[in-house]
């Protein structure tokens, strides 16, 4: 059969169209195929949701031609961090971190983004790209892998055909699950309430995160006076406040963010987010990738889901492209198994972390909240933990593919 491209990306979510990106402009053809119709993606809409983008995680949106197409305006610059232990109504504890943007010489730790415009920013640069195919409101029903490639099969009956198969299709990959590739995790009995909130004050451009004993609260500064709010709960508490009317739910979420920033109302749609963490036993298999949800799934406890897919985009597409210039087949088992290599550390470490922190922090136990605010006061106070808390929140650390350091591959 003839390829219809050399590589085929099943979601077109977020991660999968940055990575057609990055593979195109390198001289792969790509395909992505997406369930969504092409106008769901380019709702003007705002429905509350926002992403924390790592200062990394921008470099390579730049990198690709995407990050053009956010504007300016639309990009909320992340310039500190505060860090807070305590309980709802009653206050943060005095011992805290905080982490300022000034103690790296990069520039800003993050932008915060809002869904709307990072992906119609994704779609106008594909529509930029002639090496990439965009396939909308097709979902895919089979694949097959043989020793020259993989053949995918359509509802409707029409076939696909490439060299290399990337899913990049959510924490139930259908790619997964069609390889047999299993998933390990556990679910934490905590469902996350995500809203927009317009404020009377200005945030400054500070990013917070509550600890309270149920889960943590994140407040993450949006353009103008409005904020992302990313609200952990047990799910039984999540679902009873989901279910209030929006005066009633505000009533709910006002002390837990206490009046720091004036009075406040919602801004957008409220979404449900049950919490879990899972991750694939695999990141390959024959002629076939995982990236970003498809690959892995964590607690949103330090904003590093987006993040750490847009690690795999960028470490991917460097081993598939280093790969083909030296005249390897890019899609074989002996080239994908370096990206399972290169990634797989990274994520357990993340997972772990994202893991012990949650647990750590949402409990009553009075003994852990002692060491735990001992210990917030202590990096606090010392400038050197505090510069690399602040690099790790930046996404500087580790071992980066070029595009995330700023570099064409």
């Amino acid at each position: 059969m003839k390829n219809t491209s050399d590589i085929l990306i099943v979601g077109g979510g977020l991660n999968g169209p940055a990575l057609a990106l990055a593979l195109a402009q390198t001289g792969f053809t790509v395909t992505v195929i997406d369930a969504l119709p092409q106008t769901a993606l380019q709702d003007e809409d705002f429905d509350g949701r926002g992403y924390a983008l790592a200062l990394a995680s921008q470099r390579l949106l730049q990198q690709v031609g995407v990050w053009q197409h956010v504007g300016e305006d639309n990009a909320q610059p992340m310039l500190e961090i505060k860090v807070t232990d305590g309980h709802a109504g009653q206050g943060p504890s005095p011992f805290f971190m905080h982490f300022d943007h000034a103690e790296i010489e990069e520039g800003p730790m993050g932008y915060m983004v809002e869904d709307r415009y990072l992906r119609r920013a994704l779609i106008n640069a594909l529509e930029n790209e002639p090496n990439i195919t965009m396939i909308n409101q097709r979902t895919v029903v089979a694949q097959n892998v043989d020793v020259s490639g993989v053949t995918l099969t359509l509802d409707g009956g029409d076939t696909l055909r490439g060299q290399l198969l990337i899913g990049s299709d959510g924490r139930k990959s259908g790619t997964a699950q069609r390889a047999g590739i299993k998933r390990s995790g556990w679910d934490y009995g905590q469902t996350a309430l995500v809203c927009a909130i317009e404020h009377e004050k200005p945030h400054q451009g500070i990013a917070h995160q509550f600890f309270m004993p149920p889960g943590p609260l994140a407040i993450l500064p949006l353009p103008g006076s409005r904020s992302s709010i990313v609200w952990s709960e047990s799910t039984a508490t999540a679902q009873a406040i989901h279910a209030l009317d929006n005066d009633g739910y505000i009533e709910a979420l006002r002390p837990r963010f206490g009046d720091f920033l004036g009075d406040m109302k919602l801004a957008g749609k409220r979404f449900t987010y049950p919490l879990n963490l899972t991750i694939a036993n695999a990141f390959i298999d024959e002629r076939m990738a995982l990236v970003g949800d498809a690959a892995h799934g964590m607690h949103p406890i330090a904003g590093q889901g987006l993040n750490a897919g847009l690690r795999d985009v960028g470490a991917l597409a460097q081993v598939l492209t280093e790969a083909s210039r030296r005249g390897e087949d890019f899609a074989s088992l002996l080239v994908l198994q370096r990206y399972q290599q290169w990634r797989r550390f990274d994520v357990a470490t993340l997972a772990a972390a994202t893991d012990v922190f949650n647990r750590l922090f949402s409990n009553n136990n009075p003994v852990l909240r002692f060491g735990r605010d001992i210990g917030m006061g202590v990096v606090g106070s010392l400038p050197g933990l505090r510069r690399s808390f602040v690099r790790e929140a930046a996404g500087l650390t580790g071992d980066l593919p070029n595009l995330l350091v700023g570099k064409a591959i």
